[in-house]
């Protein structure tokens, strides 16, 4: 009988949830506190490489040491070639809720001066966490991209990075970490951008949907939801509630400006306050010129080069333009590229009106 009541209940709150139709679903504006991938990193081996290995003291070393756990002992002071061979860093992320058997992609990157890893074969690599645990085994046959050639004459040419590359389920998991999914009475929903009124929108989204005092606002990044705790029953409620639609409030009013590459973005909600601005350019021109000088005839002298400079300063018409109280971005837009400014002028354009305390909004520089 309980078992109907529950599908009778999933039902219902199905029909209830298609009335909702704002912008962003739950699952892409908040993470649930405590589930979360993890990283794994390795150190192993790549062998069957087509002589661009290395020959490093780190891999000669490895190479030993693998050796000897299948009982082969190489002679004292015998230092092998290994041009077929490269030491490689292994990383990978453990998802949440990773159990043992199942497999995970992985990145293996050239730790030394091989040349390329391109045709080479990850051998048995354990991956660890943070807390110094195995959690997966990683092994199997590289996928690289890159590609390089040189010749005998020392020319090279090089297509993309042939020194990294990914095995695709090359990981299998041996490990699961716990996470606190299962545990207690409530979850806590994370924002991915903290604010206030966004997660007050949340929490009415859910109330609204599951009934009153279901979910509380903490902070302006966390949300307090109750839970069941019968695990199933647990993930139905889930499936249910992370498709909530939640309308995001609007961000802060900003202006990004990346000094390094000219590109300069302006939030819709950035606005101006009365000033006037002038844009103009100074053109300054020198020019080198060689004047011949002539002695007198009657006179005892020798013929001379006297170099001569013109400078010649060109002022272009000014441009003034001046806003009103309250200019919106379309209208500071079109003001700016009125006067033809470039990017470097704009920039000093909006730090300018942001020292006179003119913009209201934050100016970001990357």
């Amino acid at each position: 009988m309980s078992k109907w009541r529950n599908l009778r209940w999933l039902f219902l709150l199905s029909l209830f949830f298609g009335q909702f139709s704002y912008a962003e679903r739950i699952k892409d504006l908040a993470s649930i506190q405590g589930v979360r991938s993890n990283a794994l990193i390795g150190y192993g081996l790549v062998v069957g490489l087509n002589g661009t290995g290395e020959q490093t003291v780190y891999t000669a070393q490895t190479f030993k040491t693998m050796l000897s756990r299948f009982g082969i002992t190489l002679p004292p002071g015998l230092n092998p070639k290994l041009k077929n061979i490269a030491a490689v860093a292994v990383h990978g992320e453990l998802p949440a809720f990773a159990k043992p058997g199942q497999k995970i992609d992985v990145t293996v990157s050239s730790l030394g001066d091989a040349k390329s890893l391109h045709g080479g074969s990850l051998l048995l690599t354990p991956l660890k966490a943070i807390d110094g645990q195995i959690y997966a085994i990683a092994q199997g046959n590289l996928v690289v991209g890159g590609f390089g050639a040189q010749g005998s004459d020392g020319s090279k040419i090089t297509i993309n990075i042939p020194t990294a590359g990914r095995i695709p389920n090359g990981a299998m998991v041996e490990r699961s970490v716990p996470n606190p999914f299962a545990e207690g009475s409530h979850l806590v929903f994370n924002l991915n951008q903290s604010d206030f009124t966004t997660a007050r929108r949340l929490s009415k989204a859910i109330n609204k949907m599951f009934g009153p005092n279901i979910a509380k606002p903490l902070d302006a990044t966390s949300v307090k939801v109750s839970a069941p705790r019968d695990p199933s029953q647990r993930v139905a409620f889930l499936s249910v509630l992370e498709n909530i639609n939640v309308e995001p409030a609007d961000t802060q009013s900003k202006i990004i400006i990346n000094s390094r590459t000219g590109t300069i973005v302006v939030g819709k909600h950035v606005r101006v306050q009365e000033a006037a601005i002038s844009h103009g350019n100074l053109v300054v021109t020198i020019t080198e010129n060689n004047q011949v000088i002539q002695p007198n005839p009657l006179a005892d002298g020798e013929t001379a080069v006297q170099q001569q400079a013109d400078v010649d300063v060109e002022l272009p018409d000014s441009r003034m333009f001046h806003f009103k109280p309250g200019v919106s971005l379309n209208e500071l837009v079109q003001a700016v590229n009125a006067v033809g400014a470039a990017p470097g002028d704009l920039m000093a354009i909006l730090e300018a009106l942001k020292q006179a305390g003119a913009i209201q909004g934050e100016l970001v520089v990357i």
